[in-house]
């Protein structure tokens, strides 16, 4: 597998606006790069109104003669079909940014999930948007270091393969030369509750062939996925502790979880503290979540993980999760492909990733009471892949 943008602002690199096919504009001031921008317009708007700039390219006469690319950025709220709970905490809504990118004939979209764990907000991702024109103009090619992996790369680097996509008549698949399946199955979430309740709970997921758990460490544990055994005997089980537990709890439930089928322990430990798994029995293989975010952070998991769990707005967009997955692969890790809360257009490009990986969790959506138009489409448990009209 071989992604097509080897970092993210590449595509400006490959583009016709690369420093290497620009010449400055007639007024612009000697300087040793060719490049000249020009900063047409730029303000910051309401949580409900588009912030948006505008970036103008003065090109080669004989390439073309000016490519202005819009960059516009919105906070949607999509509330959810239930409270949704972990460790950490409980959500009712899902907040997101959506991102267009657009030349003037084609836009493409992207989706970031701003992360509470990481002091990300909708304030500060649009306001690492806000910061985007006085990056570019003075060091465009350092764009993928002065913008560090976060919902706010992530929704830009998607809406940019969104629009090469639509630029090239080609799906974004096509362009990454990934090998994909129609359809993929997913797990579909329990949120955190007591025994009985998530029980209950998977009465709505009748039909569903994977359920992931949320756990917290506390005593209940064993008997929360006990009574969702009992109550979906032929499901496969995984499990979320999102940071919760502690060794002894570790070496408390390990066992009881591997008589109840559990196939697959997403971090269990708090992700400063994950060494003591270089320690513990794998019965079970463990899954880094919060411990993984990028290819830097894989030398130091090869001896305490099992897996990994690749979330676009942890890598920040898809061209880092290709490489990731690439790099993963290579060091033997097993894959699961996962995701936030979000709507369809943040599972569009993860999906590109699911077709080869031993779990995939992008079951964002079906937590809605609402999705975007031309949703992805959900049924018994399987995706399938996203419409042009949404996204690729």
């Amino acid at each position: 597998m071989q992604a097509i943008f080897p970092s993210f602002p590449a595509f400006f690199a490959q583009s016709p606006c690369s420093p290497a096919n620009i010449v400055p504009a007639a007024n612009a001031p000697a300087a040793t790069s060719a490049m000249s921008l020009v900063i047409v317009e730029a303000k910051t708007a309401s949580a409900k109104s588009p912030f948006n700039f505008e970036i103008v390219w003065h090109v080669a006469v004989d390439r073309v003669s000016l490519t202005t690319l819009k960059i516009e950025a919105t906070e949607d709220i999509f509330p959810l079909n239930h409270p949704f709970r972990i460790s950490r905490g409980s959500r009712t809504e899902a907040s997101v940014i959506t991102v267009s990118i657009s030349d003037g004939q084609y836009t493409g979209r992207g989706e970031g999930v701003p992360i509470a764990r990481y002091n990300q907000s909708t304030d500060s991702v649009m306001a690492e948007i806000n910061s985007i024109p006085n990056v570019a103009a003075s060091n465009l090619d350092k764009l993928r270091e002065l913008l560090p992996p976060g919902a706010t790369r992530n929704a830009l680097d998607c809406a940019l393969w969104d629009l090469e996509a639509k630029r090239s008549g080609q799906r974004a698949w096509e362009l990454a030369n990934i090998p994909v399946v129609d359809q993929v199955e997913t797990s579909f979430t329990i949120s955190l509750d007591t025994p009985p309740r998530m029980a209950d709970a998977t009465r709505t997921a009748l039909n569903l062939p994977i359920l992931k758990l949320k756990l917290c460490g506390d005593d209940y544990d064993a008997a929360r996925v006990k009574a969702v055994r009992a109550a979906t005997p032929n499901v496969r089980l995984l499990i979320d502790a999102n940071e919760s537990w502690s060794p002894r709890h570790y070496r408390n439930t390990i066992s009881a979880l591997k008589e109840l089928g559990v196939e697959l322990i997403e971090q269990p430990f708090p992700a400063d503290a994950d060494d003591v798994l270089e320690t513990l029995d794998h019965p079970i293989p463990v899954c880094a979540d919060e411990s993984c975010h990028t290819t830097r952070d894989l030398p130091r998991l090869k001896n305490r993980y099992d897996a990994i769990n690749i979330k676009l707005d942890k890598t920040g967009g898809l061209t880092e999760a290709l490489q990731l997955y690439q790099r993963a692969r290579k060091n033997n890790f097993k894959i699961l492909i996962g995701c936030m809360v979000c709507t369809s257009l943040s599972i569009a490009p993860a999906r590109l990733l699911a077709s080869n990986a031993e779990w995939v969790d992008l079951d964002g959506p079906l937590l809605l009471a609402r999705d975007r138009d031309h949703g992805l489409a959900y049924q018994n448990g399987r995706i399938g892949m996203p419409a042009r009209e949404l996204w690729g």
